[in-house]
């Protein structure tokens, strides 16, 4: 198509993976698009990322559909610069191209299109907030927006539909169709879910960390909880005048570089020759998204934080991470990873699998009040207290039993008697 402007996937390096999948268009065929307006949304290995508009015209061509996997650079469709939009449904691939000049397919449209009121600032509005914005039946312009240049954000579209009282609307035509297709069949009584491209690297990932790479080797503590808990009420409402929330995960990475610090082999990359040991600590914290799976955003520079920071910058990952809003450098570059999975109420979780190519995994199960034996002199008695099983997945080649247990001990001690906590 002459004069047309090529619409490209991510490359490699900022897709972070090299597997990818287009999630949706956000625009059919026809329709005009401003100068980096999102124009996909594509499902990366570990984020959905959005492909912006390389210039302002008229989408003309689609090549690459919804759920269609994609590499790095692939071309995916072309817009025409400076064309006026017009009604289309359909478009021909040109002579030559797949299809054979068979109608390309159509886009379904977004559930509802957001207007944004006379005399407010139109600023680019992502797909989860257009999304909940059709689904509470809210204009934009009702919203005021938050984020950066007054960016409207998934917690804002929220807090206006919880100040008003709306209740999400009914599905659009389109999304009940994809919904009953995910129904169970009558006929063999079999559900089938497509995997994500998020999904099928989980899965490919977990085995080769398991059955090709690493010898997993676990070793199981318990944690005094006590200590924290006393801390963080005292803590608590200072904290939240700086904005923050003070969670149990903070005190965790505070108690892991603690024991970093005293084990450096658990923030290491086994390679033939050498054992690579990191300097800075960088954290993943694996989390939990309606819809998408786990996700391990990077708390970068733990060694460098006190509480208060390592408060904030986990605050901030997790919200964008159920918000949508991670980018692919939130979740490259991990050096360790912790598994809380005691959240969701799990007592104990072995192995669990490491993120290659880091060299261990650090488990937190659910915190539950134990009745323990406790040593006074000569004398026992029995206690309650706050208390979690912790775990420490390791690659065997890099850490021996020995200096696994060590890192289990500074970090339960450091929870127990805050020893490092604060630093």
């Amino acid at each position: 198509m002459s004069g047309s402007l090529e619409i490209r996937a991510p490359a490699a390096e900022e897709a972070e993976g090299t597997r990818s999948q287009i999630l949706r268009w956000l625009k059919q065929v026809g329709d005009s698009v401003d100068e980096n307006e999102p124009l996909i949304e594509i499902e990366t290995d570990k984020v959905t990322v959005e492909v912006a508009s390389p210039g302002a015209g008229v989408l003309r061509e689609i090549l690459r559909h919804e759920q269609e996997e994609i590499t790095p650079g692939e071309l995916l469709g072309r817009l025409e610069p400076g064309a006026a939009a017009v009604v289309a449904t359909t478009a021909r691939a040109p002579a030559g191209a797949a299809g054979q000049g068979s109608p390309v397919r159509p886009i379904a449209a977004a559930a509802a299109v957001t207007r944004v009121a006379p005399g407010v600032a139109e600023s680019p509005l992502s797909p989860a907030v257009r999304r909940l914005l059709a689904e509470h039946g809210l204009e934009a312009g009702a919203v005021r927006g938050s984020g950066p240049h007054g960016r409207i954000t998934v917690e804002d579209v929220l807090r206006a539909a919880a100040d008003s009282g709306a209740t999400p609307l009914a599905e659009a035509p389109a999304a009940a169709a994809a919904a009953a297709a995910r129904l169970p069949e009558l006929a063999t009584g079999i559900r089938r879910i497509p995997h994500t491209a998020v999904r099928r690297r989980i899965a490919e990932h977990m085995v080769q960390s398991l059955l090709h790479t690493a010898p997993h080797v676990t070793t199981v503590f318990e944690a005094d909880m006590a200590a924290v808990l006393e801390d963080r009420a005292r803590q608590r409402e200072a904290f939240a005048r700086h904005g923050v929330p003070l969670t149990l995960s903070a005190y965790f990475v505070r108690a892991a570089v603690a024991a970093i610090r005293a084990v450096p082999e658990a923030n290491s990359r086994w390679t033939e020759s050498a054992l690579e040991i990191y300097e800075p600590i960088h954290i993943g914290m694996g989390t939990a998204v309606e819809g998408t799976g786990l996700v391990v955003p990077v708390l970068r520079d733990a060694e460098k934080r006190d509480l208060l920071d390592t408060a904030r910058g986990l605050d901030d990952l997790v919200r964008r991470a159920r918000s949508g809003q991670l980018t692919p450098a939130d979740v490259r570059g991990g050096t360790f990873t912790i598994s809380n999975h005691g959240v969701s109420g799990s007592l104990l979780a072995a192995p669990i699998i490491i993120n290659q190519p880091q060299s261990a995994i650090l488990g937190i199960g659910k915190l539950e009040k134990r009745a323990v034996v406790l040593e006074e002199g000569d004398e026992e008695k029995i206690a309650v207290q706050p208390r979690c099983y912790v775990t420490l997945t390791l690659d065997h080649r890099v850490m021996d039993g020995h200096q696994a247990n060590h890192f289990m001990r500074v970090f339960v001690q450091s929870l127990a008697t805050l020893a490092g906590i604060a630093a």
